[in-house]
């Protein structure tokens, strides 16, 4: 039988999936994005490209129409609207656009229409909340999930120690939004940036982790007391970042300057600092990048003893295919996950987030074992 796949967005990551779909021959894939044909000499001969306003629902929603799955990887402000369209279309739906709004109210919508709708469907968010589900329900009793997560340049330089795998301005949102933490069963804030500590990470080396906003879906849907992410990056990046932040060069707040006319005109800071650092914070063609994660659960197993689960991943830039990392373990998860709904083999009715998935039978292990062969290796240690 053969599929017929809509993938929205064709950036680094949409490209991926829809080139990971286009090798299987039970597909027919569609990549839908504004550029249309100025994408083609990036993708392979088997895909159909199509250019399209994907601002537009109505737009979504008659592609959608013509599509048994619909994957989305569009900007993270365009991705509630792109859900929304998809459920009206009556489409299942598999997203990785990182959309800033809880996207679990459209859920009775979906379940009335017997759609199954998966978001976070990438590796942090994605991965890291699978396999956090999957730790919890291997215990009696969960006590503490820890994940840490970073996609890095492999060379580091002065002054940044950075480079963005995925939409600047996201990162920076990253840097201010207040990081929401579950201690002890209760719900917290810490400032973004804050509690820097030092690790060791395999084949990398030391890393500094700090505190941000990622558990998202993470901070309501597992029981353990103890939930908390953090995010890492080379030595230095953080401090950096602080200062600049107490600049106030981060703001969204516009401030009223005098032009070098003497005409007075308003700016926000970080409209400024956009034009300034994001060009020097986006990866040159063939520049490799590597992401790095570790997954830890620890909790008392049905032996009544404590037990520890944890995966790490440590993954490079494909210098074959010249492919980033960050686009990789991003988008392979979705494009693994969309083949399961479209075949039938993953029905859940309603809008889920990844780790709702978790105690599905065989899931954990299909998806790893995927990812292992496109090279993606999650490497997995246990005390139980």
């Amino acid at each position: 039988m053969t599929y017929k796949a809509l993938v929205l967005g064709g950036g680094r990551v949409g490209a991926i999936i829809a080139a990971d779909l286009a090798w299987d021959g039970d597909f027919e894939v569609t990549l839908a994005d504004i550029r249309g044909d100025a994408l083609r000499p990036t993708l392979p001969a088997a895909l159909r490209v199509v250019a399209a306003d994907l601002s537009s629902p109505k737009t979504i929603r008659k592609l959608a129409t013509d599509h048994e799955i619909v994957l989305g990887a569009l900007p993270s402000a365009m991705g509630l609207m792109a859900m929304e369209a998809v459920i009206e279309a009556g489409r299942n739906y598999c997203d990785i656009s990182f959309m800033e709004e809880d996207p679990r109210h459209l859920g009775e919508r979906a379940k009335e229409a017997g759609l199954t709708v998966i978001y976070d469907c990438g590796v942090a968010p994605g991965m890291s909340n699978l396999l956090a589900g999957y730790g919890s329900a291997q215990l009696l009793r969960a006590k503490r999930v820890v994940i840490y997560v970073g996609g890095l340049p492999r060379e580091r330089r002065w002054p940044y120690e950075y480079k963005a795998g995925f939409a600047p301005l996201d990162v920076i949102e990253e840097y201010t939004r207040p990081a929401r933490f579950v201690l002890d069963g209760k719900e917290v804030e810490r400032e973004a940036l804050s509690e820097p500590e030092l690790i060791d990470f395999p084949g990398v080396g030391t890393l500094e982790v700090f505190n941000t906003d990622g558990l998202r879906s993470l901070l309501d849907t597992l029981d353990a007391p103890d939930r908390i992410e953090k995010t890492m990056r080379y030595p230095g990046h953080i401090e950096l970042m602080r200062v600049l932040r107490h600049a106030g060069l981060f703001s969204k707040e516009a401030l009223e300057v005098r032009s070098v006319s003497g005409e007075k005109v308003k700016v926000r800071p970080l409209d400024v600092l956009a034009e300034l650092l994001f060009p020097q914070w986006t990866f040159a063609p063939g520049e490799e990048d590597l992401t790095v994660m570790r997954v830890m659960v620890e909790g008392i197993g049905a032996d009544e003893k404590s037990h520890h689960f944890q995966w790490d991943l440590l993954d490079r830039y494909d210098t074959e295919r010249g492919h980033t990392s960050m686009a990789r373990t991003t988008g392979f998860p979705a494009a693994i996950i969309a083949r399961m709904i479209a075949r039938g083999e993953l029905t859940r009715p309603g809008v889920h987030p990844p780790e709702a998935l978790a105690t599905q039978p065989n899931l954990v292990d299909h998806l790893l074992s995927e990812l292992k062969a496109r090279g993606v290796v999650f490497k997995a240690s246990t005390d139980k």
